[in-house]
């Protein structure tokens, strides 16, 4: 039965900071059509020469072309050589080339890419299907039931977060017994709710929404969003858009599906920081941070913002950090023109002070560091690393107390 209706400000695009996988929307696209979920004909191109064969091929003569970027907001975005949105309606083969060609090897800016926008390296062309009325649909893990859930509104098509601010009511939230899947009669019960106007069009849209989850369960999604799920004019029930994203722990049983990950959409550094395990999360400060363990390193980003100064990433070496990872954490630090100064706060339970100290040594001299680099230890082989420091000659601020660190470490990013 309907779940009682509640605030939904959790929703997919709420989740930021998040290291999940996600794939353009074409991809989306054949993975819902490979679970028979109805869509419009849609084909990805990555070129100009071959989105005009798409479209002189495509056997419809109403097509759209959609930039391929990991962002939402693209039809009000506007690309690093001027051109105006990533969303265009297309009557020729050869308006689609034109198109492309402004679009593809173009950077992307929308709300949700920043100023720096995202590199557009494929379009999407779709069939145009006009429609009578638009659903949001999604499929999330949920905190609050501990499970998964299924969210849905007849408010589609437009930012979720807004309806759920606007109209709580809205947002309708059913939990899914994880195993037996989204009870087909509750299914049905919410597409009537919905509104979705006869039987026909009800028992398509409820079939959607017990696949959907078959899909979510079977490649470990993390979210499956669908916005909108349009009632098209002709009586059909269509995907239109879809945006999916994938548990990074299951990579390892899901290779078909990593496999289509796009490393241009993401934070070089980031991607760089993966590669030699390490949790790293790039932001928009001053202070370069390097701490073991996510707890403490959340402690220390708080603690640089009570002093006044912004952490530049969020950086977790982990327990079983080397000299080496040390070493590649600092080359990682040092690629963002925006530190200033660099605070490394490692409390050693696991991870011994004396490796820190031994890869914080050997990055200085080696990278030749000359950011201000402010050091507090505490813990595992902490007398031997703060003497292997001293004796380095190096200039590195050490501390004891965790206040009077990060109060130095802020003042040096002003140095």
């Amino acid at each position: 039965m309907l779940a009682s209706v509640r605030k939904a400000g959790y929703l997919a695009r709420n989740a930021s900071q998040r290291r999940f996988l996600s794939i353009h929307e074409y991809q989306s696209v054949n993975l819902l059509n490979a679970y028979g979920i109805p869509t419009p004909k849609s084909i990805g191109a990555k070129s100009p020469d071959e989105a005009f064969k798409v479209a002189e091929n495509f056997g419809a003569d109403k097509l759209v072309i959609k930039a391929q970027v990991l962002a939402g907001g693209r039809g009000k975005g506007t690309f690093d050589n001027g051109f105006k949105g990533g969303v265009h309606t297309v009557d020729t083969p050869e308006q689609a080339r034109e198109i492309a060609r402004e679009m593809i090897g173009a950077k992307l800016i929308t709300k949700q890419t920043g100023s720096a926008g995202r590199i557009c390296n494929a379009v999407m062309l779709a069939e145009r299907r006009d429609p009578a009325h638009e659903y949001y649909v999604a499929i999330l893990n949920d905190r609050v039931t501990q499970g998964p859930v299924l969210v849905a509104s007849s408010q589609g098509g437009m930012n979720i977060e807004e309806v759920a601010a606007k109209d709580p009511h809205a947002i309708i939230t059913i939990p899914i017994d994880a195993e037996k899947g989204v009870d087909p009669a509750a299914a049905l019960e919410l597409a009537q709710t919905l509104g979705f106007k006869d039987a026909t069009t009800q028992k398509e849209a409820a079939d959607i929404f017990v696949t959907l989850y078959k899909l979510f369960k079977d490649k470990d999604a993390t979210q499956i969003e669908i916005n909108p799920m349009a009632e098209t004019t002709d009586g059909r029930v269509l995907c239109m858009d879809a945006k999916l994203g994938f548990d990074d722990n299951a990579e390892f049983r899901q290779k078909d599906i990593f496999d289509l990950r796009d490393l241009s959409q993401e934070e070089p550094s980031e991607v760089e920081a993966q590669k030699a395990n390490l949790n790293f999360i790039k932001l928009d400060g001053s202070v370069g941070c390097l701490v073991n363990g996510a707890g403490l390193a959340m402690a220390t980003m708080d603690v640089l913002s009570l002093h006044g100064g912004n952490p530049a990433n969020f950086l977790d070496v982990g327990g079983g950090a080397t000299p080496e990872t040390v070493k590649k954490a600092f080359e990682i630090l040092l690629t963002d023109p925006k530190v200033k100064s660099i605070f490394i706060n490692i409390f050693g339970g696991i991870m011994r002070c004396d490796y820190i100290a031994e890869g914080v040594i050997r990055a200085t001299k080696e990278l030749g560091l000359k950011i201000p680099l402010v050091v507090r230890l505490k813990g595992t082989k902490e007398v031997e690393a703060k003497q292997m420091i001293k004796d380095s000659g190096l200039k590195i601020i050490p501390f004891d107390d965790l206040d009077m660190a990060a109060e130095k470490a802020v003042e040096l990013t002003h140095a």
